[in-house]
C-alpha cells in the first residue's frame, strides 16, 4: 500500500534552532496515528510541514504532492483542526456553515448539521454567545464535515470537558473514519486516544524515538513488576527504564525475552502513555 505521508530526512531550522532533525516516517491510508511528544519536541513543526505551511529541507510527500509547493491543491483533500480556533465573534453558527459550504467544494452540510445536532448549539446563536467548549465543537463540526482523505488534528479537544471529549472521539471513529481516510493527531491526553490509535510516532528533540503500530508494541516492548529480592537478577537483562510502584520496581524492556522475564513476575504490554514516559525519560 502506498504511503499517504512519506518523510525522508525531513529537517527544519528556525535560525540556529533545529526543530526537526532528519526525520523519517511513513503513514498509510486508513490509519489513525498519534504524533506524541513533549512541548518543543517538533510536533508543530512536523504538522506545519505536512500541511505546506512552512518550508523545510529533505523529502516530504503528502497525498502525492510536495506540500509547500502545492498547498492549494493539497488542501482540497486535507483538513486541519488547530489547537486554537478563532471564529469571528459576530458570526452566527448557521452563517459559518454557509461560508464553509461556499468556499470548500468537499464540504458536506448534512454532516455538519448532524454533528451539531448532537450538541445544544442552535444555528441562530452567535459565536460570542458560546462557551469556549461550544466554540471548539462548532469548529470541529465544520472541519469534520469536509470530505477529506487526510485529517490533521492538533490538540483537537483542548478546552472541552470530559463528556464533550468523549462525544468528539466517538463521532470521529463512528461518523467520520473509514478505510479511505487517514487521521494524524497530536494530544497531551494520551490515555483518552490510546484505544483509537492504530500507530504511534514518538518525537523528542526533533527526532523520532518510536515508530510502530499499536499491535507491534506488544511484541517489541514488555514491562514487569519485580520484587526487591529479584531486582539485581532482573536488571542483568538490561531494562531501558524502571520506576517504583507499590513496593516493587517496574522494569521496561525492548525486544524482550518473554520466557526469562516471566520468572520475575507477570509480564504485560506497557500502555502508550507509560511507554512514552519510559522512552523519553
Amino acid at each position: 500500500m502506498s504511503a499517504i505521508i512519506e518523510a525522508r530526512d525531513l529537517t527544519k531550522n528556525y535560525g540556529s534552532q533545529l526543530a526537526l532533525d532528519r526525520v523519517n516516517f511513513s503513514i498509510e491510508s486508513g490509519r489513525i496515528v498519534g504524533l506524541i511528544g513533549p512541548n518543543g519536541a517538533g510536533k508543530t513543526s512536523a504538522l506545519r510541514a505536512i500541511l505546506g505551511l512552512t518550508a523545510y529541507r529533505g523529502h516530504l510527500n503528502v497525498l502525492g504532492r510536495e506540500p509547500f509547493a502545492n498547498r492549494a491543491a493539497l488542501m482540497q483533500e486535507a483538513s486541519f483542526i488547530a489547537d486554537v480556533a478563532v471564529l469571528p465573534s459576530w458570526l452566527k453558527v448557521e452563517q459559518a456553515i454557509d461560508f464553509v459550504a461556499g468556499v470548500h467544494p468537499r464540504f458536506r452540510r448534512d454532516r455538519a448539521l448532524a454533528l451539531l445536532a448532537k450538541t445544544q448549539i442552535a444555528g441562530s446563536r452567535r459565536i460570542r454567545e458560546l462557551s469556549k467548549g461550544m466554540k471548539t465543537l462548532v469548529h470541529l463540526a465544520l472541519t469534520m464535515a469536509i470530505d477529506a482523505r487526510l485529517l490533521v488534528l492538533d490538540e483537537p479537544t483542548l478546552g472541552l470537558d470530559i463528556l464533550a471529549r468523549r462525544s468528539f472521539y466517538d463521532a470521529l471513529v463512528n461518523d467520520y473514519m473509514d478505510d479511505t481516510r487517514t487521521i494524524l493527531i497530536t494530544t497531551h491526553q494520551v490515555e483518552e486516544v490510546e484505544n483509537l490509535l492504530t500507530d504511534v510516532l514518538f518525537i523528542d528533540q526533533g527526532r523520532i524515538a518510536v515508530d510502530c503500530s499499536i499491535d507491534d508494541i506488544a511484541a517489541r516492548y514488555a514491562a514487569v513488576a519485580v520484587a526487591e529480592d529479584k531486582l539485581i537478577e532482573a536488571r542483568a537483562l538490561r531494562p531501558f527504564y524502571e520506576r517504583p510502584l507499590l513496593g516493587k520496581t517496574v522494569l521496561y524492556f525492548e525486544q524482550p525475552d518473554f520466557a526469562r522475564l516471566a520468572a520475575f513476575g507477570e509480564v504485560h504490554r506497557p500502555s502508550v502513555s507509560d511507554l512514552f514516559v519510559a522512552k523519553l525519560s
